[in-house]
């Protein structure tokens, strides 16, 4: 099949087809006699595995490296588990950062009356000082 044929099965443009290629996460396809590229249905398979696993987080060099282990001969899946174990503790440790922000964000929503002065803003002032108010909330950080 052309690159049109794969990017449409595969259900992206063909210039992300080419983009893969590039990072050797496709094979270099054959070429035809006149120089077209030619894929097999084993490239769509990529794609979409590709895909899925963007869709799951997993950084491009991520899925390189999950396709290197999908590749071998061994036939355990422990090191995909491992691999989707790490991820998700990222994805666990990433919630729980972005629900102490939602939490600080909501505190300074709460206590804003959305009219007067924008010099008595509660929200100004935690973005403007570094008073008690963005202390505690730096203080529930996990340091790095």
């Amino acid at each position: 099949m052309n690159i049109g044929q794969l990017a449409r099965q595969a259900g992206v443009p063909i210039d992300t087809v080419r983009y893969y290629e590039r990072q050797h996460l496709i094979p270099e396809p054959a070429r035809s006699a006149s120089g077209y590229r030619q894929y097999a249905h084993d490239d769509v398979t990529r794609l979409n595995f590709i895909r899925r696993a963007k869709t799951l987080g997993f950084t491009l060099e991520e899925i390189g490296e999950l396709m290197a282990i999908s590749s071998t001969s061994s036939n355990d899946m422990n090191e995909m588990k491992q691999k989707a174990s790490r991820k998700l503790q990222v994805v666990e440790e990433r919630l729980a950062e972005l629900a102490r922000m939602r939490d600080a964000l909501r505190g300074l929503v709460d206590a804003c009356p959305g009219h007067g002065p924008l010099a008595t803003c509660p929200i100004m002032a935690a973005l403007t000082t570094s008073d008690a108010a963005t202390a505690g909330a730096s203080a529930r950080r996990p340091q790095a």
